[in-house]
């Protein structure tokens, strides 16, 4: 029987995105279909190269294939990515798909880790990824990917001087960090941090990004304003240890985001410093800061815990090193990022 590409299209209806509760062939997801006889070709758009779903929509496409078509044929599938546009776009930043702010309330619960981790790991997926580092009083991320020294350049865009991002490893990083000395202070008042900010988002040549990841400063001040009022944000991440205290500030700024004129979505919780198990002692498990706080957090907001991290001597020795991108256990991050996509790529639909 000659195989068309209708019939190739009907069988793969059958296929859904476990995510996006409708079949792939409505989203728009297979393309570049090809057929010679009895070898079939077609690509899958997945929503991110972070897709935690790639394998069984894989597997999925083939079976269908094979119970609709023919389970003789020979299948050859690409599956890629085209990363969905977050739809409260506006004119700053256009070339930027989806932002998303890392806030935590607290100083300390590794808020600014896990921007790099996250950064670090949907680029490692192969996304195009930037970090934009917004807390201007205790600037992280030069530090952490190791590039203090570095020298902010500028680019000449439409007529227009812009800073060009620091490239680390293929992650576009800026920073007040970059702009000041290492021993000096940033003593500003608020509406200079505010006209610091417009100028990250305006006066830098962040080019065409699939994640900007934005690193904010602890409270739910002038930055979180400036930064809410003026950036088309597709959601926001909390992060926050156990312990109740940590917690009740990590409220507050799910407070900020849901509250009217801000209506930011939270895409999701992470729980840091979650508990420690020993290199010696791998079947024990520690809870040094408590538990269940971030469980609360999310059934209070109706929120998902996206990720819960350990406490981990090797990363915090990669941090202070400036060698983060090579954290041997990034699979905790990959982890984490994959849900933060698949939020993302549901709240885009939506």
């Amino acid at each position: 029987m000659s195989i068309s590409e209708k019939d190739i299209l009907q069988a793969l209806s059958h296929v859904d995105d476990p995510d996006l509760h409708k079949d792939i062939v409505t989203l728009g997801m297979v393309r570049d279909i090809t057929i010679d006889g009895n070898n079939i070709g077609f690509s899958v758009y997945l929503t991110t190269p972070a897709c935690p779903m790639k394998e069984v929509i894989e597997n999925a496409c083939r079976n269908a294939i094979a119970h609709f078509i023919s389970d003789t044929a020979t299948v050859k599938i690409n599956m890629t990515a085209d990363v969905v546009a977050g739809k409260r776009k506006t004119e700053v930043m256009p070339s930027v798909k989806n932002i998303i702010a890392v806030g935590s309330g607290k100083g300390g619960v590794g808020k600014s880790t896990v921007s790099a981790g996250l950064a670090n790991a949907l680029h490692q997926a192969g996304a195009k990824v930037g970090l934009m580092d917004a807390d201007i009083y205790g600037p992280s991320v030069p530090i952490l990917f190791g590039v203090e020294n570095a020298i902010i350049e500028m680019d000449m865009v439409d007529g227009k001087e812009l800073m060009r991002p620091v490239d680390a490893g293929g992650i576009k990083l800026f920073s007040i960090g970059f702009l000041s000395k290492p021993d000096e202070a940033v003593v500003w008042r608020g509406p200079m941090v505010s006209s610091a900010l417009k100028q990250f988002m305006n006066g830098v040549n962040w080019g065409e990004l699939d994640y900007l990841i934005i690193d904010l400063p602890p409270g739910t001040g002038d930055v979180q304003l400036t930064l809410v009022q003026n950036l088309p944000l597709s959601g926001a991440v909390i992060v926050s240890t156990p312990q109740h205290m940590a917690v009740a500030d990590a409220r507050r700024a799910c407070a900020m985001f849901n509250i009217q004129g801000v209506n930011v979505p939270i895409l999701g919780l992470v729980e840091n410093m979650s508990y420690f198990t020993p290199e010696d002692q791998p079947d024990k498990t520690y809870k040094i800061f408590g538990e269940g706080g971030v469980e609360k957090l999310s059934a209070e907001f109706n929120v998902p815990v996206i990720g819960k991290l350990p406490i981990e001597p090797a990363l915090m020795q990669d941090s202070d090193s400036g060698n983060i991108r090579h954290n041997k256990n990034v699979k905790n991050f990959i982890e984490i990022a994959g849900r933060l996509v698949q939020q993302i790529a549901i709240s885009n639909a939506k």
